[in-house]
């Protein structure tokens, strides 16, 4: 861990809302009002996120960010923080843990089931010291080697394909610009016109041809946010399965039968 991290403890933020709108189909499947408390190896996705990130010495505390408080608040562990989720969506409810937080504020999701404490650690550790934030990437190979049967979403740069590890680490005030940026892409994703305009149209078709390399990608963040940004890309490829999809929850209890059992 950089020396600026290290002297800072982390707060967690762990992201357990539901979208607006339908039920979540998982949670349907499951019989749960929540996706975050489908069990994986028998146990609530949402404790087994805590679980990995208590047994990391950097985070000092751990807060979860859920639409319906309530629900939650006997089924975890009464040291942890419950927050509301905020309606504009993810990146909203980021910005209003920083907002509450400050920084260095990790961010992770619930349905990020098989998350070990390693990982957190990993990522932490080789994230450079000039960085404002950091995303958790694996890269196509990694995943592929540790999980062959499983189906992600890729991106292609020119020098690195990835896929995210939903974990990302906001390191210093500024990189709260982007989440806002973060929140303008989130906001228009089904409109690609307004994505471009919010990116930049010549970044967007590199992107699209394969072309965008990794700095060119940190130089417009740069530009747009004033924030230092960077992939962190883990060794090892199973940190890139979450659950969003019946065949992720299939993969993830093979998985979890393989990893170290869950103490709360």
């Amino acid at each position: 861990m950089s020396a600026s991290t290290a002297s800072a403890p982390v707060t967690a933020l762990v992201l357990a809302g539901t979208r607006p709108g339908r039920p979540d189909p998982l949670a349907q499947m499951a019989g749960v009002s929540h996706k975050a408390l489908l069990p994986i190896g028998g146990v609530p996705m949402v404790l087994r996120v805590i679980a990995a990130l208590r047994d990391v010495p950097a985070i000092s505390r751990i807060a979860v960010c859920v639409d319906s408080p309530h629900v939650l608040a006997d089924k975890l562990p009464p040291d942890i923080l419950l927050l509301p989720a905020q309606p504009g969506g993810p990146s909203a409810s980021v910005l209003a843990g920083l907002a509450r937080f400050g920084t260095p504020l990790l961010v992770t999701t619930a349905d990020n089931a098989l998350l070990q404490a390693a990982w957190v650690e990993e990522f932490l550790s080789a994230i450079q010291p000039q960085s404002d934030m950091a995303a958790c990437v694996a890269t196509q190979d990694a995943v592929q080697r540790a999980v062959p049967n499983t189906r992600r979403t890729y991106i292609r740069l020119a020098d690195m394909t990835f896929s995210g590890c939903n974990m990302f680490l906001f390191k210093s005030a500024v990189s709260a610009r982007v989440a806002d940026l973060w929140q303008r892409v989130e906001q228009n994703r089904k409109n690609p016109l307004r994505v471009a305009l919010a990116l930049g149209p010549l970044v967007l078709l590199r992107a699209l041809t394969g072309r965008l390399t990794r700095a060119a990608l940190y130089r417009r963040i740069v530009k747009l946010t004033g924030a230092q940004a960077e992939l962190v890309p883990l060794s090892d490829g199973r940190a890139a399965v979450d659950v969003d999809k019946p065949d992720d929850v299939v993969v993830a209890e093979q998985l979890a039968a393989a990893l170290p059992p869950i103490h709360i």
